[in-house]
């Protein structure tokens, strides 16, 4: 994952040559780490200055009725201006596209970026939304009946992806 983490940084600096700064958004809950993690290393990679958030969709999810009785909302920790910027949202995995979707209209509910991307450490396939990841660390091709844990030290006290049977 190291590797992985310092080849994204590698392109994502590549693909915003001239960039003054970046703005990273974390998708609570792994994509924060992450985007921590890939921060430290576009800023040591380049003299890109990235700009660090923390995303909460929950309120944004299209089967919120379905998953939670009550939502526990975790906050956004957005302390910069939007407008015009360019937004990286971070996630662990890809799978259906729903949590990007919900996040960017998390992020144009506050105010109108120059463009949003996404980066992912795992694309597991399986689209429901015509969404795709612009930086994505491992394609893992899985069944809808496999489950992809991305564990990171920060929460889990170990850093792995791992890939199980659902249930």
């Amino acid at each position: 994952m190291v590797r992985t983490l310092a080849r994204l940084a590698h392109e994502i600096i590549e693909r915003n040559p001239g960039a003054e700064s970046l703005s990273l958004i974390g998708i609570k809950r792994r994509g924060v780490p992450l985007a921590k993690m890939l921060k430290s290393n576009i800023e040591k990679f380049s003299d890109i200055k990235a700009e660090l958030g923390e995303l909460d969709i929950t309120l944004y999810r299209d089967d919120l009725t379905e998953r939670y009785q009550s939502p526990q909302l975790n906050s956004s920790v957005i302390d910069f201006d939007i407008n015009g910027k360019s937004i990286i949202l971070v996630d662990d995995v890809i799978f259906t596209g729903r949590t990007a979707r919900a996040a960017m209209d998390a992020v144009i509910k506050m105010g109108r970026p120059a463009k949003i991307e996404l980066a992912v450490m795992v694309d597991r396939g399986h689209r429901e939304l015509p969404i795709f990841a612009n930086y994505v660390g491992k394609n893992i091709p899985t069944s809808k009946d496999e489950f992809v844990c991305v564990r990171l030290d920060e929460i889990d006290g170990v850093t792995e992806i791992a890939i199980s049977k659902n249930g």
